[in-house]
């Protein structure tokens, strides 16, 4: 997995800042194509009060850049939420967020991909807290943290966590850990995708990542079968700079062929203002995409606010319950994971009783 080196990750910070830091600065700037969505207020979008819908097996609500509400049967997962106006006070948010947070259910799990201030929102899990029933973070994310009253966990790459049937594995991904620049020292690798599994279902949350084959098909062969993959498509442009962390839309299409998955709905994009990419860019890159590969409703994109249902009750794998005393070892890189062991493992004495971590 390669590392973006430090003074890649400098030119980022500092492109970022001149570009943002005055409006007077921005036409100075050659990646301002998307400059003027920055000073519009969000748009407003239609919102569902009730988010969570008795006849789905699997569905996601997209709410905006790579923050969405999944349900899989009676489990709630939330990704990396942020439902802020802005992200770091610099880059402002164009679309208001496609659910509001009073309308929340309890979230059994929170997703934090890493600690980039679009994907890890402190005033946001202030506003959720008591939402919150666990989160978690790759390594060295709970240094970021303050005092919230929910639980946190740290899991490095192929370790998982369970309960009650519901399992979620850490997986690799390529991007970078840090959070405000200085940290890239010891930050190197806090970063991380996840794969949760539940009642049969498995769903693929990418949160932040370069392209990188490898990682996807390894992926693929410790989880057949993905039924649901959630992809960053964006940001594009500068292309030179955004490869080393960010997919653009082919590639995005690309790694969903990679991981093997069923459905791929793309986030990470249109819901902040840019200096490099317009709005609408990354879909219209997708589509394309799409058109190219004779692709149908294997790729679909929401709008922010939307809900899409992609297993209704009746379809998809079997339904029942996985008792409370399996659990499942975390898979290396080196051997997929195939078959149950023999003996639960034990919990760590941190751990209430009715958690398991590999």
């Amino acid at each position: 997995m390669r590392a973006p080196s430090f003074s890649t990750l400098i030119r980022a910070l500092a492109l970022t800042l001149a570009c943002a830091a005055s409006g007077s600065m921005l036409t100075g700037c050659v990646v301002a194509r998307g400059a003027k969505a920055l000073f519009s207020s969000p748009r407003e979008v239609a919102k569902l009060k009730s988010p969570i819908d008795k006849n789905a097996r699997l569905a996601v609500l997209w709410v905006g850049h790579a923050t969405a509400l999944v349900q899989m049967d009676d489990k709630v997962i939330l990704t990396d939420p942020v439902f802020a106006s802005s992200v770091g006070q610099v880059s402002k948010r164009l679309v208001e967020p496609g659910l509001d947070p009073e309308n929340l259910p309890p979230i059994d799990a929170v997703l934090i991909s890493h600690m980039h201030v679009d994907h890890l929102s402190l005033g946001s899990l202030d506003t959720i807290e008591k939402k919150i029933r666990m989160m978690l973070m790759p390594p060295g994310g709970v240094t970021y943290l303050t005092d919230f009253g929910f639980p946190v966990i740290e899991l490095r790459t192929w370790q998982g966590w369970e309960k009650d049937g519901l399992r979620v594995t850490a997986v690799p991904v390529d991007h970078a850990g840090w959070r405000y620049g200085l940290d890239y020292a010891w930050m190197k690798h806090a970063f991380t995708g996840y794969v949760v599994e539940y009642h049969g279902m498995k769903v693929y949350f990418g949160g932040d990542t370069a392209y990188d084959q490898k990682l996807f098909i390894e992926t693929a062969q410790h989880f057949p079968g993905i039924d649901l993959a959630l992809l960053p498509i964006g940001p594009i442009e500068p292309r030179d700079f955004m490869r080393t962390m960010h997919m653009d839309p082919p590639e995005a299409v690309q790694a969903f062929f990679d991981l093997g998955a069923k459905r791929m709905v793309p986030i990470h994009y249109d819901t902040f203002g840019t200096l490099a990419d317009q709005p609408g860019e990354a879909l219209r890159g997708l589509l394309a995409a799409k058109k190219r590969w004779v692709l149908g409703p294997e790729i679909a994109p929401l709008a922010i606010g939307e809900r899409r249902i992609f297993l209704k009750q009746g379809e998809g794998p079997s339904a029942e319950p996985a008792k409370k005393t399996d659990s499942w070892s975390a898979p290396t890189p080196s051997t997929p994971a195939t078959s149950k062991p023999t003996a639960p493992s034990k919990p760590k004495a941190d751990i209430p009783d009715d958690d398991k971590l590999d």
